[in-house]
């Protein structure tokens, strides 16, 4: 990993080039007159002009535009920095209103006085997230559907009727096309040092982002249209986040270790400490979106090292557009259909690439990167929980890619709890852990079905129903045979023999069945398949549980209160009758749906196995538990028909077992 050390820039040369010096190549003065009216309104025409056009198709010649805007941008940068705060607020505060986060914007103002390179690139990645978002929400006022990738949001005709095709041609030559300097993504992909971002560039979409607030003004008058913003994301369930300790003094070490890490490009340096910074300040959005880019840069460096692809730790030029980002990082085969190198040479590969999957692409999991970066958050209500997690992983990467010399890093006392957390961590967002929680609240409502209000007893014997006779008598020997054949697939622990009912399909059981570890990287189709059915099941299930809590308590003070007629009386009865026997059958149902989830990675690795046919009868369960939904419904009430459907789905899920079509039953 000495290539950390000699790694200078991780942009190609034609990149870098683009970047750095293509701008600067016209030397001459630019007068800011020429762009700026004396009332202070951009004169895009002036700005437009610079834009050149290939001769044989008119697309935007993004080299010559960057060579001919290179002086405006210069021009507009002094233009800036002649300014004082209050001047700048006079003159374009009220310009960047319509992107809902005006303070930002003077903040980036702020940071062009003083140039510092890690302040004015931060402040560019925080610029285009809102920027991206506020011209998310002016295509709305026409299309549906706002893109979810900056490049398609640009080239769309909803923003070129608002703005003008011109406009849009000069934001692309800064941000969105690769072909241009595509300056939001090699920050936000860690492909850019401080040092490689030129300030000009910064001041510039700052004036432009003023210039479309005044275009926009006029278009909003003219067709009288308003501007909606669409609200921001929340994160909810912070606890679910809350994975590793962090305290001052591992934020201590972690100073020392960035200086260290063979996980660290020493070019990328300045940002590390700016995140670390930022965190004890309390700036936890600058703090993460410092950060994000160069855990990316560090497993890039791993995995073109280990899969000797040095090269790729470079930009992707654009006739190579499968630049190396998290995707591919993760996947279990390279694009050449290779087998990635990277997990074997992770200590605690399941880990550190579950912990990213979680944070970072699982659809159910915070998302943070794509949220932050497409400017999906307030930056000022980031949460510390959030934060608190990123950094701390980060410092177990540190700690994990070392030199030898460095263990006494490593067993620091501050430090071992942050490790061992994190040898012990298991995803919380992928389909099957979701499964798994979705499982555990269902039990825990229907374990309070028995706490519910009801009528005497007396009452509900008198009833004409299942209690006692023959139907009842077959239901309960059913539930008994299926568990009879379950039982040596569960923990032996969490059941005894006595009352095989009340003792097995039990939440102790489940939370057993539950910590069971299964690898949720790299699942196959079949897998995923079978777990969305098993996931749909199961809120069923809760549903069913829901809506009887709800009407055992409504029918219960209606009862007591002497407002229920005849035909209602009979029907709450009726209706404890059946929730006695619907009790256990729900149970049963979870119970299945967890020792499924646990032998499913197994058996979809055994060949032949028709999973098509097993997803058909897990379909056949979906069905009867959406029929309870129905029927159990306070507009329906129909619990003869409940029982008659739960008869039913328990003979075929008897059938099943005895045919030996059960995943458990496959594993073994």
């Amino acid at each position: 990993m000495a290539l950390s050390d000699s790694v200078t820039t991780c942009l190609s040369p034609p990149v870098r080039y683009v970047i750095c010096k293509l701008g600067f190549e016209k030397t001459d003065t630019y007068d800011i007159n020429n762009i700026l009216s004396e009332n202070g309104e951009v004169c895009w025409q002036a700005v437009t002009e610079h834009v050149c056009y290939l001769k044989s198709d008119q697309s935007v010649d993004y080299i010559e535009s960057i060579r001919s805007l290179g002086p405006v941008c210069e021009s507009v940068n002094l233009h800036f920095k002649s300014l004082t705060k209050e001047q700048f607020v006079i003159q374009y505060a009220l310009w960047f209103r319509w992107t809902n986060c005006s303070e930002l914007f003077l903040e980036v103002f702020d940071i062009l006085q003083y140039t510092q390179t890690t302040e004015v690139a931060l402040g560019l990645m925080k610029l285009t997230s809102c920027l991206e978002r506020a011209l998310g929400d002016v295509y709305l006022l026409i299309g549906k559907d706002c893109p979810f990738l900056l490049r398609d949001l640009l080239a769309s005709e909803q923003l070129a009727v608002v703005f003008g095709q011109a406009v849009m041609n000069v934001l692309r030559v800064f941000i969105g096309s690769p072909y241009g300097l595509n300056l939001r993504n090699v920050l936000w992909h860690g492909f850019a040092s401080p040092q490689e971002i030129p300030a000009k560039y910064c001041a510039m979409l700052l004036f432009l982002t003023a210039g479309l607030g005044q275009l926009l003004q006029k278009y909003l008058l003219q067709t009288k249209c308003i501007l909606v913003h669409r609200p921001y994301v929340i994160f909810v369930s912070l606890e679910e986040l809350d994975v590793f300790p962090l305290n001052h003094e591992m934020l201590s070490i972690a100073e020392e270790l960035v200086k260290l890490s063979s996980f660290v490009l020493k070019a990328m340096l300045p940002f590390w400490m700016a995140a670390l910074t930022a965190f004890k300040q309390s700036r936890y959005a600058d703090c993460v979106i410092l950060l994000l880019p160069q855990l990316e840069v560090g497993f890039r460096l791993l995995f073109t090292t280990t899969n000797k692809c040095p090269n790729r730790l470079l930009t992707a030029e654009v006739k190579f557009l499968s630049k190396v980002n998290y995707d591919l990082m993760l996947a279990k085969h390279l694009d050449n259909e290779e087998v990635n190198q990277l997990p074997a040479v992770l200590e605690e590969p399941t880990m550190a690439s579950e912990f990213l999957w979680d944070f970072l692409n699982h659809q159910e999991g915070p998302r943070i990167r794509d949220r932050l970066s497409h400017g999906e958050i307030n930056l000022e209500a980031f949460p510390r929980e959030v934060a608190n997690q990123i950094v701390a992983f980060a410092i177990t990467l540190l700690c994990r890619f070392s030199d030898e010399d460095m263990f006494a890093f490593k067993e620091h006392m501050a430090i071992k709890p942050l490790m061992n957390c994190a040898s012990c961590y298991r995803s919380r967002f992928h389909p099957i852990s979701r499964l798994k929680k979705q499982v555990l609240e269902c039990m825990k409502s229907i374990h309070l079905w028995p706490e519910l209000p009801t009528v005497p007893e007396e009452h509900v014997e008198t009833t004409k129903g299942l209690e006692g006779n023959a139907e009842a008598s077959t239901l309960i020997l059913m539930i008994s045979e299926i568990i009879s054949q379950l039982q040596q697939y569960m923990p032996q622990n969490c059941y005894s023999s006595d009352d095989p009912i009340s003792s097995v399909l039990t939440e102790r059981l489940l939370i057993a069945l539950c910590d069971t570890y299964i690898c949720t990287l790299y699942s196959p189709r079949p897998v995923l398949e079978i777990v969305v059915v098993l996931r749909k099941i199961s809120t069923q299930c809760h549903q069913v549980s829901e809506q009887v809590i709800a009407s055992t308590e409504l029918r219960y003070k209606q009862w007591m209160n002497k407002t229920l007629r005849s035909r209602q009386r009979h029907n709450y009865l009726r209706m404890l009758t059946s929730i006695k026997f619907l009790s256990p059958v729900l149970r049963l149902i979870l119970v299945l749906i967890t020792l499924e989830l646990v032998n499913v990675h197994l058996v979809c690795k055994k060949n032949p196995f028709d999973y098509q046919q097993y997803l058909k009868f897990l379909k056949s369960v979906l069905q009867y538990t959406e029929n309870l939904v129905t029927y159990t419904s306070s507009e329906k009430n129909k619990w003869d028909e409940t029982m008659e459907l739960t008869n039913k789905a328990l003979i075929k899920i008897r059938e099943i077992c005895d045919r030996k079509l059960m995943l458990m039953q496959l594993a073994t």
